[in-house]
């Protein structure tokens, strides 16, 4: 006869790691990432491209930590913890070729090209279609007092 033991920690596979003192720390600091990003997003980091940076760094934090101690992945095989790091590795590559790509380009238009002549930026930290077009000028504040023509000579 074969002998069955019934220990919940071979059966399941699934037992506590760290208690709920490790949850509860892994709890705060994810708040407290999510109390930064939200600060972050207020700050101009200079341009649009370093807020997104900035943005997905704290993100990739944020992932790490779920997937180390939610999913169980500190406590998993090694070669799980390669995989994972190898996935933000090529996932940043794919990120950074295009980024490089469209922050090295200039406004080209085609010769053939019957739109709206080209006006630099008004310091807007956001390019994207239409940036780069004229814009008509705001109205006059009520009770401002209209313009005066040029004079002529």
């Amino acid at each position: 006869m074969s002998t069955h033991h019934t220990d919940s920690h071979h059966d399941t596979g699934h037992h506590l790691h760290g208690g709920p003192k490790v949850y509860g720390v892994v709890l705060a600091a994810l708040l407290t990432l999510t109390i930064i990003t939200v600060v972050a997003s207020k700050i101009d980091f200079g341009s649009a491209s370093a807020n997104v940076i900035i943005a997905l760094i704290i993100a990739t934090i944020k992932a790490t930590i779920v997937a180390l101690w939610f999913m169980h992945l500190k406590y998993d095989k090694p070669v799980n913890g390669m995989i994972f790091a190898s996935t933000l590795f090529f996932l940043a590559l794919f990120f950074a070729y295009p980024y490089i790509d469209t922050n090295s380009r200039t406004d080209v238009k085609p010769s053939n090209w019957k739109g709206p002549a080209y006006m630099p930026d008004s310091g807007s930290a956001v390019r994207g279609i239409g940036a780069n077009f004229p814009v008509a000028p705001a109205p006059p504040p009520p009770g401002a007092k209209p313009a005066e023509p040029a004079a002529k000579h």
